[in-house]
């Protein structure tokens, strides 16, 4: 099992969390980027870097990614591709993607950028808050605990 993060976007608090994560219970953890990053020496913790364009690095994740991974990030298209592929995917507030919920936040946010598009102002996400860093440690450390359980 593995868990690739959509590392462009994803919040530094995020990565920490993983980064600690990953060691602590010897998981992959694969940060896909179209510039380098800084990661932790480790031989759980691996930075790929892809060519720049648009989705570059979410279609990378997608060809990579296995039923059973799991998947960070906040771009809903990403987290529905990989769904139905059988992986897992988390945003970095917490919030898990399933078969049940995924398609209805996709039209959602599609929706959104049609207006969007149309000129109306939606305004953006707040800023990622304490309380959106513990719910993904919680929801990660959930995940983890069903994996262990799953490779026993």
């Amino acid at each position: 099992m593995t868990i690739w993060v959509d590392a462009d976007a994803c919040p530094g608090a995020i990565k920490d969390i993983l980064y600690r994560a990953a060691q602590r219970a010897s998981i992959q953890l694969k940060l896909v980027a179209n510039r380098a990053l800084q990661v932790p020496r480790s031989p759980w913790i691996n930075m790929i870097q892809v060519p720049r364009g648009f989705d570059v690095a979410d279609n990378h994740i997608v060809e990579m990614a296995r039923a059973g991974d799991l998947v960070i990030t906040a771009d809903i298209p990403l987290a529905a591709a990989v769904v139905g592929k059988g992986a897992c995917a988390l945003n970095p507030r917490g919030e898990l993607y399933t078969k049940d919920n995924v398609q209805g936040l996709l039209d959602m946010r599609n929706f959104m950028d049609t207006l969007r598009s149309s000129g109306v102002e939606t305004g953006g996400p707040p800023a990622l808050s304490n309380s959106d860093s513990r719910n993904f440690a919680a929801q990660l450390d959930r995940w983890m605990q069903r994996q262990s359980k799953a490779f026993k």
